[in-house]
């Protein structure tokens, strides 16, 4: 098994009911969360924008330690991410269960250009969390962040922010709600407008829970950077009207730069057997007050309280970095979290869950697991420009400080032919330490950089490898700072050359990757950093490179 976050961390004395929740649980990339808990099983799922496979689920049985199963979405039956804009795709997935069947709702965003979005929304069904998930019923595109609510009465409701592309008009419109007939997979009766936000504006992410005669809707509002929020309103009827918590917001760290959890916002509740609640939200940890976020949107927990007939409160309403555990959890101690350290020498017959691809599935005609034992083969795809058939294998990186490297054989062609590893935020900033060949055919290493779309040659950078089929490949991030290294002797360990150049890791950031435009929305970037292998074949002339192993791991944060 696999566990996301690694030793137990205890107060008090270690005694197990003082056991606590260390923030965020799930690091990196991984925002928007929705929670979800069936019997004495707790899962996560979460947006994966233009990577699959789509909605990132995670599993735990305490709170404390989650282990990650990977996404659910891994097929172009249930998703089809082909030229999907950076930062578009999959957006919040609500992820519910009733009538003996998971149910997982999830919106396909085709842009966010000009005040126009056109969400495309889509529920699939499971037996098990595991699957066979259903083919996808397609809801209406009125608007983005839907989701399910199971009423007490055997009625479920479909909520969603209206998204309104008229220039000059309020583009988040307001929270509907229309009932979902089960048996006939379909919408039906009319939508109805029941909330339209308070001041803090960009009302989304409705959830609806039911409790002690009130319906209680939970939204995020402010925008998902540092005014971000979550409102809690609540009323006797589902469809309203509904009363703004007088408190103001459940949770926010708006205001407040010292916090080390910031744009806090975009919850989910849960509740414990034992009765006790939790939020799941957003955060995100700049590098510097108000500054780049180059580990993108986190998953946080933040125990509520929250009285019979009461307003649910979370304690001086920000974000804690530790949280106390559901009373009764024991103290473990566990192994080290794949998702913070992982050597991967591909002997699996298919990629493990911490790998995602970009824009298309892994399937047989560019990932191969079995050609050569032991070995990732990838087939070389398009430009890192172009939004169709890429060839990118790559993990999320969940700390400041943390180290990738490779062991891969390549034998470039032509300047057309290109592997290595690369540290990626999307198609407009990256950087790509690779082998290829000069216009004689020598075999060459050098860096690539993408810098707000303009690609050029880092200068000083390269080294001729002439007879070398076998190298290793090494990046490292140190907070706002990327080296590269190589070595021709890769299976020894040593050998390894510092490039010698120092890169500026926070192009890699939501910030950084952000367009504004007046008078529109502010078009973010959604992502966050990843690290992986990239090969390019773009003559379409049949190149593929093998790796060998792949090896992740963490440093503490400073």
């Amino acid at each position: 098994m696999t566990i996301a976050k690694s030793a137990a961390a205890t107060s008090g004395g270690g005694s197990a009911d003082h056991q606590v929740i260390r923030n965020p649980v799930l690091p990196g990339f991984h925002p928007d969360p929705s929670i979800l808990r069936v019997g004495s099983d707790y899962y996560i799922a979460t947006s994966t924008f233009e990577w699959y496979p789509g909605v990132r689920v995670h599993h735990s049985t305490d709170l404390v330690h989650w282990e990650p199963l990977g996404g659910v979405l891994t097929e172009r039956r249930l998703l089809d991410l082909t030229g999907a804009a950076d930062s578009c795709g999959i957006w919040a997935p609500n992820l519910t269960y009733a009538n003996g069947l998971f149910h997982l709702l999830y919106t396909d965003v085709a842009t966010f250009a000009g005040g126009y979005w056109d969400p495309q929304n889509y529920l699939v069904t499971a037996p098990s969390i595991t699957g066979p998930w259903s083919d996808p019923v397609v809801l209406h595109g009125r608007g983005f962040d839907a989701s399910l609510f199971h009423d007490e009465d055997g009625t479920t409701w479909m909520l969603s922010m209206r998204a309104d592309w008229r220039p000059g008009h309020n583009r988040f419109a307001g929270i509907e709600i229309q009932r979902y007939d089960h048996h006939e997979r379909r919408l039906t009766g009319p939508a109805r407008l029941i909330f339209t936000g308070t001041g803090a504006g960009l009302t989304e992410a409705p959830l609806v829970y039911r409790r002690d005669g009130w319906y209680y809707l939970v939204t995020a509002e402010g925008g998902t950077s540092w005014a971000h929020q979550v409102t809690v309103a609540r009323s006797r009827q589902l469809f309203g009207e509904y009363e703004v918590d007088p408190a103001g917001p459940l949770l926010t760290s708006a205001g407040r730069p010292e916090l080390t959890l910031q744009k806090a916002g975009h919850g989910s509740l849960v509740e414990t057997p034992s009765g006790e609640w939790y939020l799941a939200h957003l955060v995100a940890r700049p590098y510097t007050p108000y500054g780049r976020c180059v580990l993108g949107r986190e998953t946080a927990l933040t125990k509520v309280e929250w009285p019979a007939g009461a307003w649910p409160r979370v304690r001086d309403g920000v974000p804690a970095e530790r949280t106390p555990a559901p009373a009764g959890t024991a103290a473990t101690t566990r192994p080290p979290s794949s998702e913070q350290f992982e050597d991967d020498h591909f002997d699996a017959p298919a990629l493990g869950p911490n790998w995602s691809t970009l824009r298309r599935p892994a399937t047989a005609d560019w990932i191969d697991l079995t050609a050569r034992p032991s070995h990732l083969r990838i087939r070389g795809g398009r430009s890192p420009m172009g939004r169709h058939q890429p060839s990118l294998v790559a993990r999320r990186v969940t700390a400041q400080r943390c180290t990738f490297e490779a062991i891969g054989e390549f034998a470039p062609g032509n300047t057309r032919q290109l592997a290595g590893v690369t540290a990626y935020y999307n198609s407009r900033n990256w950087y790509y330490l690779h082998l290829t060949a000069t216009d004689d055919g020598t075999p060459v290493l050098g860096v690539l950089r993408c810098d707000s779309g303009r690609v050029t040659v880092v200068p000083g950078a390269s080294a001729p490898l002439d007879g070398v089929r076998r190298v290793g490949l090494r990046l490292r991030l140190d907070g706002p700072a990327l080296t590269f290294a190589y070595t021709t002797a890769p299976d020894t360990g040593n050998g390894w050359r510092d490039l010698g150049l120092c890169f500026d890791a926070t192009t890699l950031s939501d910030e950084y990757a952000a367009t504004i435009v007046p008078g529109e929305p502010e078009a973010w970037g959604f992502t966050g950093a990843m690290v992986g292998l990239w090969v390019q074949d773009l003559g379409a002339e049949g190149a593929y490179a093998d790796f060998d192993r792949a090896v992740y791991r963490t440093e503490p944060d400073t």
